[in-house]
């Protein structure tokens, strides 16, 4: 028999195991919180012991490389990498999973992006979430890297607060000149209001300067990641044989249309290539991708290229397309064809700054042998004859004046 202590004493005891056993049973069935990680921003840099100015190195982390936030602290994150090493890495050299998923998105979205145009890389440079110094960045391309050209944008430059423009001083007004008494108007005296001095065409003030641009295309590189970089790093893939016919124009990109038998020429085989250019100028936030388009054909006599075809002051836009075309009489040639406004109107992307018009129209041309011909779309009504000058149409009724008297003539006969 359980004595009456021991029975109160269990009875005490109890409920509290249970308690303990219910709350254990809650904490094993509660979910865990999901795993958190960041991407390394920096090209190369270290893991360390502990947040101290004196510190141990504990791993080495590349761009790119994804790693296990373990803790939080000040300004640093104790993260593990997939090798289990641990350290203490600053905040601002990674980012978070949600910006990696916007990466991830754009590369997505632009998988199957038409190419504009290559380019080589100038130097090592990030790729950033959005046109813009101040977007977020995240992969590292390397210098050479060659890189495929999507979309083109133009976004206000940001100008550090050193090379802002300083406010102009207040102007203290000036106190109004007491009126001298023999310089009050008399009775019945016209008063003449002041008038305003014009503004000169170069005064400033007349209107704010608008905000510099400067331009951003977005591009995938050799691992079809996709991000925007800062045009200026950018050069773009243009043959050597047409780079010096630029004439202080810059090449926005040189489409191969052709090749011609020249086995005196120093190209592979003989075959010398034919070229469809687009070119604009050196300036940026341009609400066009190009304004000139020139055809270079070559010459198999002289050996060397000639402009077959140039047409200047357009309002083009990338990407210009190249194949060949079968026609009657003629049989099958190249042909190209390239977007041009029909106005002034623009769209312009809001997330992105890329600069669109609003009503397009595409021109086709084809080249025979070494003539460049516009290409009608089917349905298309023939081009109106040009316009006669005042001598033709002088020597054209002469003639049907003549024509008439002969008919004459020849009725009396």
């Amino acid at each position: 028999m359980v004595s009456r202590p021991s029975r109160l004493i269990f009875q005490g005891v109890l409920p509290v195991l249970l308690l303990l056993l219910v709350i254990s049973g809650c904490n094993s069935l509660r979910p865990k919180p999901p795993v958190e990680y960041v991407y390394v921003i920096a090209k190369e840099t270290f893991l360390r012991d502990r947040v101290a100015a004196v510190s141990n190195r504990v791993a080495n982390v590349t761009n790119g490389q994804r790693l296990e936030v373990v803790d939080k602290g000040r300004r640093f994150l104790k993260v593990k990498t997939e090798k289990g090493e641990i350290g203490w890495i600053e905040e601002h050299g990674v980012i978070d999973q949600d910006t990696y998923q916007q990466f991830a998105y754009l590369t997505k979205q632009h998988t199957n992006d038409p190419v504009i145009a290559t380019a080589t890389l100038r130097d090592d440079l990030y790729l950033h979430v959005k046109p813009g110094r101040q977007t977020d960045r995240f992969y590292l391309l390397p210098e050479g890297d060659k890189l495929q050209m999507l979309v083109r944008a133009s976004v206000p430059k940001a100008t550090p607060p050193q090379a802002a423009p300083a406010p102009k001083p207040a102007v203290k007004a000036e106190a109004p000149k007491p009126v001298a008494k023999t310089d009050a108007p008399k009775p019945g005296d016209k008063t003449v209001p002041p008038v305003a001095a014009p503004l000169k065409p170069g005064d400033k003030s007349a209107a704010p300067e608008p905000p510099a641009l400067e331009d951003w295309w977005l591009i995938r590189d050799s691992q079809g990641r996709v991000g925007w970089m800062l045009s200026r790093r950018l050069d773009v893939d243009v043959p050597d044989t047409i780079a010096g016919y630029a004439e202080g124009q810059r090449i926005v990109g040189a489409y191969q249309l052709t090749t011609v038998n020249d086995p005196e020429s120093k190209f592979p085989n003989g075959q010398a290539p034919e070229y469809v250019t687009v070119l604009s100028p050196y300036k940026d936030g341009l609400p066009y991708d190009f304004d000139q388009v020139r055809i270079f054909t070559w010459n198999v006599r002289k050996h060397r290229y000639e402009t077959a075809y140039r047409q200047r002051n357009l309002q083009g836009y990338l990407p210009v397309k190249v194949g060949t075309q079968t026609f009657d009489k003629i049989g099958t040639v190249p042909v190209f064809s390239l977007k041009t406004a029909t106005d002034d109107t623009i769209a312009i992307d809001p997330a992105t700054g890329a600069a669109r018009p609003a009503n397009l129209t595409t021109l086709t041309f084809r080249l025979e042998g070494v003539i460049v011909r516009k290409v009608e779309p089917p349905g298309a009504a023939p081009p109106a004859p040009p316009p006669a000058s005042s001598g033709q149409a002088e020597a054209s009724k002469k003639a049907s004046k003549h024509h008439a008297v002969r008919t004459r003539h020849h009725k009396h006969q």
